[in-house]
């Protein structure tokens, strides 16, 4: 029993049509028709009454064109599955990202995942760094985009850019003529 053979009768079942099951499948008819009366041959069973111009499905015929059809469906599916792991860029990536950064960082990224990977699905989720770590351990993104501190433990972390940021003061501040100031001044 091949998978060619499962194709052909349930080509035929739907067709109920020996040529024009030929015709959808890409073969000749007494190559199909070969392969049926192989498998009805090697079942011990008949699947197709055939009488005349009708083809009609045997009772039995017709449970074993719905287990054919299963078979088929399941097939495509381990296709799809090896497809999606042979290359990564297949399925979706699920992307989190925190919600000061978003309105920066998205445009662009999206844009370019577009243009260099447009098969693959972008699926984004905006939400606070705790949140977007729970989701990121718990195997439901892909990867997140957050700004440092956080717990690392677990994660592989690559940083992205340094942003520089300033302190901005009046003219007359005390602090105004300095040429640095110490992050732990802030706090006091």
């Amino acid at each position: 029993m091949t998978l060619t053979e499962l194709k052909y009768i349930v080509a035929v079942a739907r067709e109920k049509h020996f040529g024009h099951a030929a015709e959808a499948c890409f073969v000749a008819q007494p190559t199909l028709s070969v392969a049926i009366k192989k498998l009805e041959d090697e079942l011990g069973v008949v699947i197709f009454e055939r009488g005349g111009t009708e083809i009609s499905m045997t009772p039995l015929g017709a449970q074993i064109v719905a287990q054919a059809e299963l078979v088929l469906e399941q097939t495509a599916s381990i296709k799809e599955i090896a497809k999606q792991n042979k290359d990564p860029l297949v399925g979706p990536f699920r992307l989190g990202i925190i919600y000061t950064i978003a309105p920066y960082l998205l445009p662009p990224l999206v844009k370019t995942m577009i243009d260099r990977v447009p098969q693959m699905p972008l699926v984004l989720q905006e939400n606070f760094t705790v949140r977007l770590l729970e989701l990121l351990r718990q195997g439901e993104l892909d990867a997140a985009i957050m700004a440092l501190p956080f717990p690392q433990h677990g994660l592989l972390v690559q940083p992205l850019y340094d942003e520089p940021f300033v302190v901005a003061l009046p003219k007359h501040h005390a602090w105004a003529t300095r040429a640095a100031i110490n992050p732990h001044e802030l706090k006091s």
